[in-house]
């Protein structure tokens, strides 16, 4: 495993000669950055971790780690990106730009490096890309997906959640993203 000498340290890159990267949300391969410092380990994820990139848009935009939780209030990802909804944390704080700026980082990487195919965390106000928190901090979700989802949605990358996986598709998406 080779680490890519060009990507800031919030990203961990494999190298692997012939692979075009597939981007997973950092906390589910066992690195303590989610909002609480924890993880969101995720078995399946971390025995094939070395076909994975991991990202976190939230440590990218300079969040700390620990944070206080934030959801998406009027709207989802893609409304924050067109300014009719935002990011606000439980302690009231608005951290909007934080979450647009997290998400446009990780779009720079995509294009860097030619991602076609994300895995990232469900329900998480960045990540999320079926459900996401109503934004009342009541453990409620709608349909919605996170800032950096729908960015990467918008940009063309395949996106999942580790709740769309299994062994036998995760297989399927590694071959299928080698180059031709």
């Amino acid at each position: 495993m080779g680490w890519c000498r060009d990507v800031p340290a919030h990203f961990y890159v494999n190298e692997f000669e012939g692979f075009i990267m597939i981007l997973v949300s950092s906390c589910l391969l066992g690195n303590k950055v989610k909002y609480s410092g924890g993880s969101n380990d995720n078995g399946l994820l971390m025995r094939y971790s070395r076909y994975l990139t991991a990202v976190c848009p939230e440590t990218a935009a300079n969040l700390p780690i620990p944070r206080p939780p934030a959801e998406l209030q009027h709207g989802d990802g893609m409304d924050v990106l067109k300014g009719t909804a935002k990011v606000v944390n439980k302690l009231g704080g608005d951290v909007t730009l934080h979450f647009i700026q997290g998400a446009n980082k990780v779009l720079d990487m995509v294009k860097k490096h030619r991602v076609k195919v994300a895995i990232l965390k469900a329900n998480s106000p960045s990540c999320g890309n079926e459900m996401i928190y109503d934004g009342n901090f009541n453990g409620n979700k709608i349909a919605g997906e996170g800032v950096t989802a729908a960015l990467l949605r918008q940009n063309g990358v395949r996106v999942f959640s580790e709740k769309d996986l299994n062994e036998d598709l995760l297989q399927r998406i590694i071959a299928m993203y080698r180059e031709e």
